[in-house]
Formats: C-alpha cells, structure tokens, sequence
C-alpha cells in the first residue's frame, strides 16, 4: 500500500471524518458528532488515525489508550476500498502507537451483526472473547 498515507486527523477533518462513517461505518455512537469527534482530538491528538490515497478519505480508526489498556474503534474501510489491505494498514499503525505508548493487548468494538467486520478483526489476529459483554449506560438524557 505504497500510496496509502495513514496520518492523525485534525480538527479540521472532524465533517469529513462525520461524513466518511456516514458512508462507510457500520451504525452509529452517542459520540459520533461534530462535538464527540472534537473533544476526541483536543484530549489526544494521535488517537484518530485516518488513512488517504490521493489525498481522499479511505479508511479510519480510533486507537485509544488510557494508559491502562489499548481500545480500537470506528475502523471503517470506504467500500470501494475494501479488500486492498487499507484496514491491514489502519491496524499496523494503531498496533504500533499502542507498543511504543507501553500497551500490552488491543481491545476492539465490534458490532454482532457486522460480520464482515468480524472477519476482518479475525484476519488481522483478533479473537472474540465469549466471556465478555459490553455494559453502557447513557451519561447524558436524549
């Protein structure tokens, strides 16, 4: 993926980000605002990695890391992109800045009916973990 440049979104890239999942995430986050995707940025600039060939969006994924342990999230692969290793890529750099920042394990979001996503997750080494379940509760009302 010579012509893949995987790099730290911007504020400036927060309607383009909130576009592209638009097209090519599967549902949709409390946080998946112009507001959440800022806040994101301003607390750790690094976490949001977006990949562009020819300098368009292809491909996205939150690589956060609370000093405790590595989360991934929103990796999203624009359809016409899927299958050409732009995932494998958004992977490879988020696994790296989690070594280098001490994380020991990454921890992926990944949606039950999305199978597609599941398999991806699979191919890039990924194991579901039957014994855990997410638990969420809302900290705003609406």
């Amino acid at each position: 993926m010579s012509d893949l440049h995987i790099r730290p979104a911007g504020l400036a890239d927060v309607p383009a980000v909130l576009a592209f999942w638009q097209v090519a995430a599967e549902g949709i986050s409390i946080s998946d605002d112009e507001a959440g995707v800022a806040r994101l940025i301003a607390r750790d600039p690094q976490a949001l990695l977006l990949a562009e060939r020819d300098g368009t969006l292809v491909g996205s994924v939150v690589a956060g890391f609370d000093g405790w342990r590595c989360h991934l999230y929103r990796l999203a692969v624009h359809p016409e992109a899927r299958r050409q290793g732009v995932a494998r890529s958004l992977l490879d750099a988020a696994e790296e800045r989690f070594a280098a920042l001490g994380g020991r394990r990454g921890d992926a979001m990944v949606l039950e009916r999305n199978e597609r996503a599941q398999h991806a997750w699979q191919a890039a080494g990924y194991a579901r973990e039957e014994q855990w379940r997410r638990w969420t509760k809302p900290l705003t009302a609406g």
